[in-house]
């Protein structure tokens, strides 16, 4: 949470004061969110859920991913990317990431199977997919592209919002988010048909509240839906974001720029000037002088955060895809035919470049003098461990 103040609360009070703490018919918090982040993103359909993770699932069945489908997920992301999948009935295949520690074009390519239907490039800590080759991919073998947008909120891709760029897109907004309400995300399309059952995933009981004109819409989900709370906070929010980016941004050049004569190599960067630059990134040689590194800052190591690295996808490797065998996906006959083995070295290479991978957080209200302190340190140790 980097920014939250009197004016969310004010928004909060409004909300509850009112008593129109329910979005259909009766609040409007929610719709105006969806409505102006549609005209930020440059996308038509906005849905709010209660999260990212119920977001991707909704984009996912939206398109109509589901049993017998493979989805190309990168062996680095938050586990919620390969279990919307699931939750969708569908089977993630786990690709390697290259030096952005994004989706690897080469990778997707050459992971592309006859029941590959889609992919999920994921805009991790920030920093952004090299979308061109991936849409050119996607284009030329006929795929889907959901975009996880989930850690890059206010990010962009030569121009463009990620998110907004594939088929269909997913955001968090969770308390960890560069923009949020504590909990919370949202879908988001282009596509007419994918609304109506993105709407059912979203709020099986929708047509309650709208209409059962969309016979489609009608099957049986468990729900995602926000609260008018959420929405209130997130049209405040939405009002924040662009200038903290801005400032995040100016100080990840600053640092990039002036540790540029270290021999500190910078994480592959795939659109530096409309990333979110959340996080500056470096490449370390070898693991040993990654954890050196680490023992003399104390910054983070991309391969040690544990949830973010497939090998610690304990139910993925357990095909754990459901409450009760009858329902799980890896059990369906429908998938007997995906790819579903999985082993610890399978991406090896995304190992050891998430293993030699060093993070340092940006920050909205660091002051420049702090600024100035990180990348003195940066360069005394960059001369105490790569000479």
């Amino acid at each position: 949470m980097y920014r939250i103040g009197r004016e969310e609360l004010d928004a909060i009070s409004d909300v509850l004061l009112s008593g129109k703490v329910f979005r259909y018919g009766i609040g409007d918090a929610c719709q105006r969110f969806e409505e102006r982040y549609g005209k930020y993103l440059g996308v038509k359909h906005v849905m709010m859920t209660s999260s990212g993770t119920t977001a991707l699932t909704a984009a996912l069945i939206g398109e109509r991913i589901g049993p017998g489908d493979e989805v190309l997920v990168p062996a680095c992301t938050y586990i919620a990317t390969a279990i919307a999948v699931v939750a969708a009935g569908a089977i993630p295949v786990i690709v390697d990431v290259d030096a952005s520690l994004t989706l690897d074009p080469d990778a997707v390519e050459a992971a592309i199977g006859p029941r590959t239907r889609a992919m999920i490039p994921v805009h991790m800590w920030g920093m952004v997919c090299d979308m061109d080759r991936l849409m050119e991919i996607a284009r030329r073998r006929k795929l889907l592209v959901i975009e996880d947008a989930c850690q890059c909120v206010g990010g962009g891709y030569k121009g463009r919002k990620v998110g907004a760029i594939g088929d269909a897109g997913a955001f968090s907004f969770n308390y960890y988010k560069n923009m949020t309400a504590g909990e919370g995300g949202a879908c988001v399309t282009n596509n007419d048909a994918a609304v109506p059952r993105m709407g059912c995933m979203v709020d099986c009981c929708k047509f309650y509240w709208t209409s059962r004109e969309q016979d489609e819409s009608l099957f049986i989900s468990n729900g995602s839906r926000a609260s008018e709370i959420e929405g209130a906070v997130l049209n405040v929010q939405l009002k924040r974001i662009d200038p903290m980016i801005r400032t995040m941004r100016r100080q990840k050049l600053r640092i990039l720029k002036e540790t540029a004569d270290t021999g500190l190599v910078p994480l592959t960067a795939n659109s530096l000037e409309f990333e979110c630059g959340t996080h500056v990134g470096f490449l370390m040689p070898t693991i040993e002088q990654a954890n050196e590194f680490q023992r003399l800052t104390g910054c983070t190591i991309a391969g040690k955060t544990g949830r973010h690295v497939y090998t610690e996808w304990d139910p993925i490797f357990a095909h754990s895809g459901a409450p009760h065998p009858a329902l799980n996906p890896f059990k369906l006959k429908e998938n007997a035919d995906c790819r579903m083995t999985y082993t610890k070295d399978m991406c090896a290479k995304s190992l050891d470049i998430l293993n030699r991978s060093l993070l340092f957080g940006t920050h909205p209200d660091r002051k420049r003098a702090d600024v100035t302190k990180l990348i003195r340190t940066l360069r005394t140790t960059a001369k105490a461990v790569l000479g």
